[in-house]
């Protein structure tokens, strides 16, 4: 029979898994011994904590309680005996799933992560690329970036960096359309505009004061940054691009700024996960090394 320090660490495990079989991977056991410490668990508490069927498992509601508990326990119990000895690649084995926006992922996480695998080929990234909000929870997600205000007060947040946002266009476009004085100018010229894939709608533009301003008529629109970074840098109209996507360009001169004196407050750059329980060494590692690449303003200086 288990200790019971031991059955709560391995059902903690199961309770933030898909599966028996992913838990064990990640504590280095098998699926046998997770069966066994949830059905001495279950014994011990007098409660069903799993509904099990052919397509997997499922945690009760008296399970989701008693892993919040739970997790705090087993983690209160480790930092009794956390010590700085270094870690071995062993104890870093395991999956690590992360959500980024798509030109944060695709351009700064890919590139500066994969040292990090070939050094330690224990780790396992899943590496989710997307501008939609992602369920932390549902998505069993280790670690976040998001641009912008946390939803979820519970999440383990850093601020990393500032996003500023400019109004661009080409010098060409500049030259043939006109320069706009004020915001409102811009719904009588060329634009672009972004789709917010979370609502259907079209992300308004952002100003000081808070004051925001919705394109109505744009000559292209898109729900992929990148593309729309594209479409501005091709002359199609004037965009709200990003610093990190549009800093670049203007350094380079392919792009100009215009109504700077209405540029908005910048925007927090986070990276974050959710607060359950004992964090994995694997994903502390990961986690710091993601705030280190964001952090370093040298970062973003290329264009994506």
């Amino acid at each position: 029979m288990l200790n019971r320090l031991e059955m709560l660490r391995l059902f903690c495990a199961a309770a933030d898994a898909s599966s028996f079989k992913e838990a064990a991977a990640r504590l280095g056991t098998s699926p046998q011994a997770i069966t066994r410490a949830i059905k001495e668990l279950e014994e011990a508490v007098g409660e069903v904590l799993f509904h099990r069927n052919t397509r997997g498992i499922q945690i009760t509601e008296f399970g989701t309680q008693l892993a919040e508990h739970a997790s705090e326990m087993v983690a209160g119990v480790d930092n009794l005996f956390h010590t700085t000895d270094s870690v071995s690649d062993k104890d870093l084995a395991g999956l690590v799933r992360i959500t980024a926006p798509s030109i944060i992922g695709r351009h700064y996480l890919l590139k500066s992560l994969l040292p990090l695998i070939n050094r330690h080929p224990g780790i396992r990234l899943e590496l989710g690329v997307t501008n939609l909000v992602a369920d932390v929870v549902d998505k069993k997600i280790d670690i976040g970036v998001r641009i912008g205000q946390l939803r979820d007060s519970r999440f383990v947040a850093r601020s990393v960096a500032k996003i500023s946002f400019h109004i661009v266009g080409t010098p060409a476009l500049v030259a043939t359309k006109g320069k706009p004085s004020t915001p409102h100018d811009l719904l009588k010229l060329p634009t672009t505009a972004l789709m917010d894939g979370n609502t259907g709608r079209i992300w308004p533009w952002y100003f000081a004061g808070n004051h925001l301003l919705t394109p109505s008529a744009s000559t292209f629109v898109t729900d992929d940054p990148e593309v729309e970074c594209d479409a501005v840098l091709a002359g199609i109209g004037y965009g709200q691009l990003s610093s990190q996507q549009a800093e670049p360009h203007i350094r380079s001169g392919h792009l100009v700024t215009v109504l700077d004196d209405y540029q908005p407050e910048p925007w927090d750059l986070y990276v974050y996960r959710p607060q359950r329980g004992p964090v994995p060494a694997r994903i502390r590692l990961v986690f710091d090394r993601i705030v280190e690449i964001l952090s370093d303003p040298n970062t973003f200086t290329e264009a994506p």
